[in-house]
């Protein structure tokens, strides 16, 4: 995956100034690969409801993928005939390296695809970029599987829909309602930011775009349509399931090693309120607490059982350090990525050996704590050992918070969260 991005710099969402522009305000991208025959009424048509329809300049872009056809010629004639249409020759073929080269190159705020089919209603197309003019939403995109959708299309081509959404929520635990709806748009400040992370070039394309851009936290608009089935699409269905799938894994893979810069807690997308300064409190220390104590509660539970166990078969010191380090490591992994933010591999082993100075730290509370009890008492039982050790993580627990925030992540822990305001537009 990608990770040559900055993140954290789009500005705050914002209607767009009305006639402030100087340009076109929303840019169709229409892909399309040997599509002679329907290419022109599609942009007629598409041209004219927009003409009729949409408030603000428009431009609709072909972006030809490597046609063999005539599809070319009959794209540059109409960007001859036709005011607002514009042509884009691609010497290889590939949907999203299409909407990627267009969308990447284009001025406009609002950035649109749609299939050269026109499946779904042009009637939705407005409902679909308002909320990114108004700035309420980041994405927005058609939904064929909505209960207010009315859709005809074949068993076949429902079950495959269906089976592939299904897929995606199960194993990428996506919540968008439909993937592979040709019918999306995103403003261009958020396409700048995620489309150098998406790597596929053909049709998973969108798929990708959506699970990086909801796991970042952007709010991604759901509009249903009316869509009829094309009987003479193109699309090899077998080919680009395969294709999806192997998308999916490597997304997938990509999430679960932490490999993309993408981090809901902190908001680094945005303007979300829990992103804004409290006065009087250090940026981040009260979602760092919340989540540390969250961690904690389950490590120490953890810790317990595991020294429950190791206590059958040696005495309580060599327990208490084994149940220790165990526990110690799963809790500085769990607190880098979840209460302080850190992704990917960068220091993590740097990470886990500042961890285990803490640790020890940690094994000496708890160890002096016991030697203590030993001497006091020279048999205790196995429930006031577990108390003892109780009240003694209770104490490493605090110090190794504090040590976390200011030592093991301070990048993290001691950066004030700036208002979305103050960042650069």
């Amino acid at each position: 995956m990608r990770t040559d991005i900055s993140v954290g710099t789009l500005p705050a969402r914002e209607h767009l100034p009305v006639g402030a522009a100087g340009g076109p305000v929303l840019d169709v991208v229409v892909p399309v690969y040997n599509e002679e025959r329907d290419l022109e009424p599609c942009v007629r048509r598409l041209s004219e409801h927009l003409a009729r329809t949409f408030p603000y300049a428009f431009r609709i872009t072909v972006a030809d993928n490597a046609s063999t056809d005539r599809t070319p010629e009959v794209a540059a004639r109409l960007a001859r005939e036709i005011a607002g249409v514009r042509h884009v020759r691609l010497e290889q073929k590939g949907r999203g390296r299409a909407l990627r080269t267009v969308w990447s190159a284009s001025d406009a705020p609002v950035l649109a695809y749609m299939d050269v089919d026109l499946s779904t209603d042009l009637n939705a197309l407005l409902p679909l970029v308002a909320p990114l003019i108004s700035g309420h939403s980041d994405l927005a995109i058609g939904s064929r599987l909505s209960r207010a959708s009315r859709v005809v299309r074949g068993p076949k081509r429902e079950f495959i829909s269906r089976a592939y959404n299904l897929i995606l929520k199960s194993s990428l635990a996506a919540r968008f309602s439909d993937a592979q709806c040709g019918f999306k748009a995103i403003r261009r400040d958020v396409a700048e930011r995620l489309l150098p992370m998406v790597e596929d070039t053909g049709w998973f394309f969108d798929t990708e775009l959506l699970v990086l851009a909801e796991r970042a936290g952007l709010r991604i608009h759901e509009v249903p349509v009316d869509w009829v089935d094309d009987p003479d699409s193109t699309v090899h269905i077998v080919r680009t399931a395969t294709d999806d799938l192997k998308g999916v894994w490597r997304v997938g893979r990509a999430l679960a090693v932490g490999a993309l810069p993408l981090d809901r807690l902190a908001r680094p997308f945005g303007d979300d309120p829990r992103d804004r300064a409290i006065s009087g409190v250090p940026g981040g220390l009260a979602r760092q607490l919340v989540g540390f104590c969250v961690i904690g509660a389950l490590s120490t539970l953890f810790y317990l059982g595991l020294y429950s166990l190791f206590r059958t078969g040696t005495g309580p010191q060599v327990a208490n350090a084994a149940a220790l380090l165990v526990s110690a490591v799963a809790n500085t992994a769990a607190n880098r990525r979840l209460t302080f933010g850190v992704r990917g591999r960068d220091r993590a082993m740097r990470h886990q050996a500042q961890g285990l100075v803490v640790f020890a730290i940690g094994l000496a509370l708890t160890s002096g704590s016991l030697a203590a009890l030993g001497a006091a008492n020279g048999d205790p039982s196995h429930s006031t050992e577990v108390a003892v050790l109780v009240a003694a993580n209770l104490a490493a627990t605090v110090l190794r918070f504090l040590l976390f925030r200011a030592w093991v992540f301070p990048d993290r822990a001691t950066t004030p969260t700036s208002h979305p305001k103050d960042a650069p537009r």
